[in-house]
């Protein structure tokens, strides 16, 4: 290979909204342009939260673009007293800038909004070709554009008086090059329209969708019985165990471990049949789960505890579970957290670990009070979890049975879990015997199990499946999740599987990327029900540590973490942003797993409430399958090099590899 030119000018730094339009997978959704249009639909929602709005306008125009109307106070017009520009300006064009980043206290201009963890509206600006900003304040009505991707901008004009109105329309015409499609699902804005309606009681969300030649399709959504109707509706006539239960608490003034105004509503039901449940942060519906529902189904699962306790309901021999009371609960929860944090741009999932605290003690008492006051609505929550634990225990009985008659022995370095409920347990496939240490010590040990691997496992992809037992590692794998190998178009028995989750975990580096590869190759190839059925997944450890100072009472010292350096850069940027002084952040790299002591692997990548997990799925387009095995054997199979090399010629200045 020639020699290519490397030395100071081949370093190329990307300022403004650059970033965005090179790596726009990296800030936002790029199957649709959904999340950018979430971003301005958010900031008008976090008006009404603040309580300056009472009408939220959306409208889905003919060429494609969308508008969104709020009667908010209007973004500030007037300079910046710092940056010299316009505010609104500043609000379209500059990352991490808005006035939700004033958290000093819950009385700032967006004590609760939907965090800063996104990069805000800006990115709506970069990947769009033209974003149209009208404002109306102060009595005057003013306007500005943004073009190509937030380049040029006009300059900010005064159109005309307006009177007493105020408000916000701003219309967006997404740059379809950066989308695999350039509209907006309908399904998916109408979902996102009424959950605004839900969680803002009084306030009126209409969508118009244009038509051409004819009127506009018009929804407009309005729940005056807030949550309790919501969920009414989203269980569609399906018998209900007990009544609902709606409550909300929120910290007061005289709360030391939370600021005011922090906590949550909800809404909470028991039925014979599944119904979908729906968490939000501070309006931002959270589709992935989080801290929050983990702390909600704490909260319920030591009333529920506590009042079959007080009344002596459990059997003797039983052992109630959390999954036992929350299996058929169906939920509609609204946490509201000073400064929330995300996992990813598109805030899909609530990290923040003060969150499970929150809302499982804003949740107990409150419910715990309800639950003795209804008793017979208590009674038939109660009886119907000690019914699932019943099942359960019948269940893992069952396996019991089965184990006792096999003949392999499990390996000797498997930690084994204590519980036998498959569902629930966990076997961490951790490399390294040090990191296997670590991992021993912060796992739980009701349901989590650690098989340490020693080096790499085999490259499996053409060995085949009565040799696969001559490698100690891949033997010791099949034997601790007990079941054989098998092709994809087999019907093996699964009900031999000891573990609900298989787990991967291996150091945030090049050779941890290495080994997941090589695990992934081994179950696709021979364990590919196991992929197909939603057993598989991996563990994001981080790379980094961040330690961040106290910053008064009620901000006590924290330990953040970061996957890369973008999450570190955009974490430090928003400490600094929060006032806290640069030389005073602690910041270190770890080398690997084994550096990690027990306490952070647990935080970071074991406990179900804050760890990171990706789950390893088939992809279900046409032809996927078959693209998949081609993929495999090219970078698995021996005699591929050729393919290799080529295709590392091709693709290898788009991989952004830790060396």
């Amino acid at each position: 290979m020639a020699d290519l030119k490397y030395d100071e000018s081949s370093f190329r730094v990307l300022k403004g909204l650059e970033p965005v339009r090179a790596r726009p997978g990296m800030y936002t959704r790029t199957d649709s342009p959904a999340h950018i249009i979430h971003e301005v639909i958010d900031n008008a929602a976090d008006e009404a939260l603040a309580g300056h709005a009472k009408n939220l306008h959306v409208a889905v125009h003919l060429d494609g673009s969308v508008s969104v109307t709020d009667d908010g106070r209007g973004i500030p017009v007037g300079v910046h007293p710092q940056e010299g520009v316009p505010v609104v300006v500043l609000a379209f064009t500059r990352l991490h800038a808005g006035g939700k980043f004033d958290k000093g206290a819950a009385a700032s201009a967006y004590a609760f909004s939907g965090g800063l963890h996104g990069v805000g509206v800006a990115v709506t600006t970069a990947l769009s070709t033209r974003v149209s900003v009208e404002v109306r304040r102060a009595g005057r009505i003013h306007a500005i554009e943004f073009t190509r991707g937030g380049e040029e901008v006009s300059a900010l004009a005064d159109i005309g008086p307006c009177g007493r109105q105020t408000g916000t329309r701003v219309r967006v015409w997404p740059d379809s090059k950066y989308f695999d499609s350039p509209r907006v699902p309908a399904a998916e804005l109408e979902r996102l329209l009424r959950s605004k309606a839900v969680l803002l009681p009084g306030v009126c969300v209409v969508l118009e969708i244009e038509q051409p030649g004819g009127e506009p399709l018009t929804r407009t959504w309005s729940y005056p019985g807030g949550l309790a109707q919501y969920l009414d509706e989203l269980a569609d006539g399906r018998e209900a165990v007990a009544p609902l239960y709606c409550g909300e608490k929120y910290a007061g003034p005289e709360d030391a471990a939370f600021a005011p105004g922090e906590g949550a509503a909800w809404v909470l039901g028991w039925f014979a049949d599944p119904v979908p449940s729906e968490s939000y942060v501070n309006l931002i519906p959270t589709v992935a789960g989080g801290t929050h529902e983990s702390g909600l189904r704490a909260g319920v699962f030591e009333a529920v505890k506590a009042f079959i306790e007080q009344r002596a309901l459990l059997p003797r021999g039983v052992k109630l579970q959390q999954d036992d009371v929350c299996s058929r609960l169906a939920f509609i929860l609204s946490a509201r957290i000073l400064d929330p944090q995300f996992q990813g741009q598109v805030k899909e999932r609530l990290n923040s670990r003060e969150a499970v605290r929150l809302v499982s003690g804003m949740v107990r008492d409150p419910f715990e009070i309800w639950l003795n006051d209804h008793a017979e609505a208590g009674r038939a929550i109660a009886e119907l979890s000690i019914h699932q634990a019943l099942a359960r225990q019948k269940a893992a009985q069952k396996v019991g049975k089965r184990k006792q008659s096999g003949v392999a022995v499990l390996p000797g370095k498997l930690a084994d879990c204590e519980s036998e409920d498959t569902a629930r347990n966990e076997v961490f496939l951790v490399e390294g015997d040090s990191a296997g240490g670590s991992a021993k010590l912060a796992r739980d040990k009701e349901t989590q199990a650690i098989l340490p691997l020693r080096g790499k496992v085999q490259n499996a992809w053409e060995i085949d499946a009565d040799r696969l037992f001559a490698n100690t590692e891949i033997h010791d794998i099949a034997v601790a999740l007990g079941i054989d190998p098998h092709g994809p178009d087999d019907d093996p028995d699964l009900s031999g599987l000891r573990y609900g989750k298989v787990v991967i975990l291996s150091d945030a580096d090049v050779d941890g990327a290495h080994i997941q590869t090589l695990l992934l190759t081994l179950f696709f190839r021979h364990f590919p029900k196991l992929i197909e059925r939603g057993h598989i997944c991996i563990a994001q450890p981080p790379l980094y540590r961040i330690d961040a100072p106290a910053q008064g009472r009620k901000r006590p010292a924290r330990r953040l973490y970061a996957l890369d350096e973008g999450e570190l850069g955009a974490i430090r940027d928003r400490l600094e942003s929060e006032g806290v002084d640069p030389r005073s952040i602690g910041i270190g790299r770890f080398k690997g797993l084994g550096e990690m002591n027990p306490e952070q692997l647990r935080e970071t990548a074991m406990d179900p409430a804050t760890r990171r997990v990706l789950p390893v799925r088939m992809r279900e387009a046409e032809g996927a399958a078959a693209e998949t095995v081609r993929l495999f054997t090219m970078l698995m199979g021996k005699g591929e090099a050729a393919a290799r090399r080529e295709w590392m010629e091709a693709k290898g200045d788009s991989v952004e590899a830790d060396l």
